[in-house]
């Protein structure tokens, strides 16, 4: 089971201070998970952590700030960087979004060893191309291995077009192989997310993405990926396979894909639907070396905002378009109850009278319910009983 975070300010301080309790191999892996606002992040990110740490809401930009979630297992730790969704400039004034919000994504890639790019399928608008900040980021570290990882396949009706979107999204190569797409898919009862694709070699046997971490374990990898190895024919191809080159920002006005993914993964991440596949392959791809956190922790978030995320979730819910992105949130009471119970006591100021009667709703109903599942989420991360007050006030 993962650890919960200390609902103690400096007891998880203390706890991000310890020295690892290093294994005696220990094998470490930092992964940065990019993708367009909204694509399901931080939900996968909570999903590989088995603990909800991380702001998830169906608006965009309810991550606003790069954290990090720990999974250590056995002698590997998994280090997670839940970034926000990669953005531009004029949206980001839109939203009323810090300088941070454009940099931090980038930060993340400079420190990842692995690159995990989400994409949601359900978007029928975007899942045919990766979006320009995307592409941008993949190309300016081109020697970071990629992953992609096609997510929300469960809302998919014709499953079929996950091959399309595949072919699209790769430029049909993966791993320095060509894919061909066979309409057929994989009759597995228990899963309705494989479909069946199909690689043969664009070059000679020996040509493999430089950098690619992968091995023996290609097995392993490609059951969970949906790549069929069965049909995995050797082709009479002479060229060398290209690395991934570093592309100025003019060279990608027309690309649509990167040609240089080491594997595919499909899930569901709001179910859980082959994630723990995921999971697995992230944990062999770590590599030797020191781990950063005690195995006790989860994430190198404080408590406080934990809670102030995990509200704000909340409020971005249940308020309509922009009016939640105004909203300034204020801790009034933290502290332990008669019963050992965490009491903590919110103010959630807003700029007009409107918004006030909005975020109480009537007869309470609104700010009531955003107390009781903020809750029961903050219960879940702290593993302890929690009681949210909340009151609304214009600042």
């Amino acid at each position: 089971h993962p650890p919960p975070v200390a609902t103690d300010k400096e007891e998880q301080k203390r706890l991000l201070e310890n020295r690892p309790d290093q294994p005696q191999n220990p094998k470490v892996l930092r992964i940065a998970i990019i993708g367009a606002p909204n694509a399901g992040k931080s939900t996968l990110s909570n999903q590989l952590l088995g603990r909800k740490v991380f702001p998830v809401s169906k608006k965009v930009h309810t991550t606003r700030c790069k954290a990090q979630g720990v999974i250590t297992h056995q002698d590997t730790q998994l280090i997670i960087l839940d970034t926000p969704g990669l953005t531009n400039p004029l949206k980001a004034k839109r939203h009323n979004l810090d300088e941070a919000m454009l940099t931090d994504p980038w930060d993340s890639m400079k420190h990842a060893d692995l690159v995990l790019v989400l994409v949601d399928v359900s978007d029928h608008w975007t899942r045919n191309s990766l979006s320009k900040e995307v592409l941008k980021c993949l190309s300016q570290f081109p020697h970071i291995p990629s992953v992609l990882v096609l997510n929300k396949v469960d809302i998919l009706k014709k499953k079929f077009l996950l091959l399309e979107i595949a072919t699209d999204l790769t430029e049909g190569i993966v791993n320095g192989k060509k894919l061909e797409v066979k309409p057929a898919l994989k009759q597995d009862s228990r899963s309705s997310v494989k479909p069946s694709l199909r690689i043969t070699r664009a070059s000679p046997a020996e040509s493999k993405v430089p950098g690619s971490p992968l091995g023996q374990e290609k097995n392993q990898a490609q059951e969970g990926s949906g790549l069929d190895k069965s049909s995995d024919a050797v082709g009479a191809g002479t060229g060398e396979a290209q690395g991934p080159k570093h592309h100025e920002p003019e060279d990608l006005k027309d690309v649509k894909g990167w040609p240089h993914f080491q594997d595919i993964f499909m899930l569901a991440a709001l179910h859980g639907e082959e994630v723990e596949t995921l999971k697995r392959y992230l944990l062999m791809q770590a590599k030797p070396g020191p781990w950063e956190f005690h195995s006790n922790v989860l994430t190198n978030q404080s408590p406080q905002e934990i809670c102030d995320n995990i509200i704000r979730e909340k409020v971005l819910e249940y308020l309509p378009l922009e009016v939640p992105y105004g909203v300034t949130q204020v801790t009034d009471v933290w502290e332990e109850g008669e019963c050992g119970e965490l009491v903590i006591m919110q103010s959630l100021l807003v700029p007009r009278e409107s918004h006030k009667r909005m975020l109480i709703g009537r007869g309470g109903k609104v700010i009531s319910r955003i107390a009781q599942e903020a809750g029961q989420d903050l219960m879940n991360a702290f593993l302890c009983d929690v009681r949210l007050k909340l009151k609304v006030e214009v600042k």
